[in-house]
C-alpha cells in the first residue's frame, strides 16, 4: 500500500523571469551601443553577458511554465525536472561565455584600445541600478534551483556593471586603459566560480542525489521519532523540480490499525522539518520478518 501527498510550489516565476528578460533586453541593445561608442570592452562584455543573460531567463520562464504542468501518461511527474535541465543549461552557457570574454580581454591588455572612461562610467552606472533592480525583483523565488541559475546570470551582470564602472572611472582619473581589459578578466572568474558550482549542483539532481543541505539519515531518525513508527528503511529523497523534493520510504509501524495517523504525523514532521511534501510511504508490520535488500 503506497501514500502519496503532493504539492505544488510554483507561483508566478515565470512571469517575473519573463518580464526580467524583457528589460534585460532593452537595456543590452543600449549598453552595446555605449560600448561601441565608447571603446570599452567592458561594457561591450557586459552587454554581450546581458543578451545571452535574457535567454536564460526567457529559458528559464519556460521551464517554469513547463514544470507547471500537469502529470500525464508519458510523464507520471509532470515535466517539474526541465527547470534542473535549464540550470544545467545555464550553466553551460556560462562556462562558453566566460572563455570567449577571457580571450578577448587577454588580446586587449597587449593592445589596449582608446576608451571614453567617464561616458562608460555613466553608462555603467545606469547597468548596474537596472540589473540591481533585476536582482530585486528574482530574490523571492531564492529556493528555486532554475530561478537561482538566471540569478546567477544578473549577478554577473551585477558584477560586470561594477567592473565596468571602476574601469570607466579609472581611465577617465588617469587615462590608464589597460584597467579595461583587467577588469573584464576579473568578473570572468567570478561567473566561471559560481556557473562551475551551478553545473555540479544540477548534475547532482539530474542523477537523483540528496539535495544539497538533506541528510537520510537525519529523515530517517525524524520519521522514527513519531509515535508507532518502529524504524525507516529503503529511504531515498531526490529532487523532482527546482523547488520540489520527494522521498519514499518503507516504514516499519508497531499495528498497521495505527497507520492513517501516523501517516498524517509523518507528513507533517517531514514538511515542517524538511520541506517535503511529495512523499510515497509503505507501511509494514513490525510483526513479521523483514527482507531487506
Amino acid at each position: 500500500m503506497a501514500e502519496h501527498h503532493h504539492h505544488h510550489g510554483h507561483s508566478h516565476t515565470d512571469e517575473t523571469l519573463s518580464r526580467a528578460a524583457i528589460i534585460t533586453v532593452v537595456f543590452a541593445v543600449a549598453e552595446a551601443a555605449g560600448g561601441w561608442w565608447t571603446g570599452s570592452l567592458a561594457l561591450l562584455s557586459d552587454a554581450g553577458h546581458m543578451l545571452t543573460d535574457a535567454a536564460a531567463l526567457l529559458l528559464g520562464a519556460l521551464a517554469a511554465w513547463m514544470a507547471r504542468r500537469p502529470p500525464s501518461q508519458r510523464h507520471s511527474y509532470g515535466l517539474g525536472r526541465a527547470e534542473v535541465v535549464a540550470a544545467l543549461v545555464n550553466a553551460t552557457v556560462m562556462l562558453a561565455i566566460v572563455v570567449a570574454l577571457a580571450w578577448e580581454a587577454v588580446v586587449r591588455f597587449k593592445q589596449p584600445s582608446p576608451v571614453n572612461g567617464a561616458a562608460a562610467a555613466v553608462i555603467a552606472a545606469v547597468g548596474l541600478a537596472v540589473n540591481l533592480w533585476v536582482l530585486r525583483r528574482l530574490a523571492p523565488h531564492g529556493h528555486d534551483l532554475n530561478t537561482r541559475a538566471a540569478r546567477l546570470h544578473v549577478l554577473g551582470d551585477v558584477l560586470g556593471s561594477v567592473a565596468a564602472l571602476l574601469s570607466g572611472a579609472i581611465i577617465a582619473a588617469t587615462g590608464w586603459t589597460p584597467i579595461d581589459a583587467l577588469a573584464s578578466l576579473a568578473i570572468c572568474v567570478l561567473i566561471a566560480v559560481s556557473a562551475a558550482r551551478l553545473m555540479r549542483e544540477s548534475l547532482h539532481a539530474l542523477m537523483e542525489g540528496v539535495p544539497h543541505g538533506l541528510s537520510v539519515e537525519t529523515i530517517g531518525a525524524e520519521m522514527a521519532r513519531v509515535e508507532g513508527v518502529l524504524s525507516v528503511h529503503d529511504l531515498h529523497v531526490w529532487t523532482l523540480s527546482g523547488s520540489r523534493t520527494a522521498l519514499s520510504a518503507h516504514v516499519v509501524v508497531r499495528s498497521l490499525g495505527e497507520w492513517d495517523r501516523m501517516l498524517g504525523d509523518l507528513q507533517a514532521r517531514l514538511h515542517a522539518a524538511f520541506n517535503i511534501d511529495h512523499v510515497t510511504l509503505q507501511p509494514e508490520s513490525g510483526m513479521r520478518p523483514l527482507v531487506r535488500h
